[in-house]
């Protein structure tokens, strides 16, 4: 099965990035158990500004469990998520490519 894979781009209220922090980790946590990946890079420039990624495997919709469903909530009290927040890449894999 091929891998998906979301991004997300996050802006945090200011003074609320150590309880954003925390959310993505247990959020992270949570989707491990389910066989999936999460990561979180900070912006060098601006420190309030997120990037999320999550892998899986499947297509959409991904099944979400409700925990997560209720920990995105949360999330989204305390930061700005662009408009592609919830956009979908699939896998492309190369070795089944020609090489030219």
């Amino acid at each position: 099965m091929r891998r998906t894979l979301t991004i997300a781009r996050a802006t945090v209220a200011p003074g609320r990035d150590a309880e954003y922090l925390a959310l993505v980790a247990e959020l992270a946590q949570l989707v491990r158990g389910e066989g999936r990946r999460f990561w979180v890079f900070r912006n060098a420039a601006d420190p309030l500004e997120f990037v999320e990624f999550r892998e899986g495997t499947g297509g959409w919709p991904i099944r979400r469990l409700a925990g997560e469903r209720r920990l995105e909530q949360r999330l989204r009290e305390l930061a700005l998520y662009d408009e592609t927040a919830d956009e979908m890449w699939n896998e492309v894999p190369l070795a089944d490519r020609p090489v030219a």
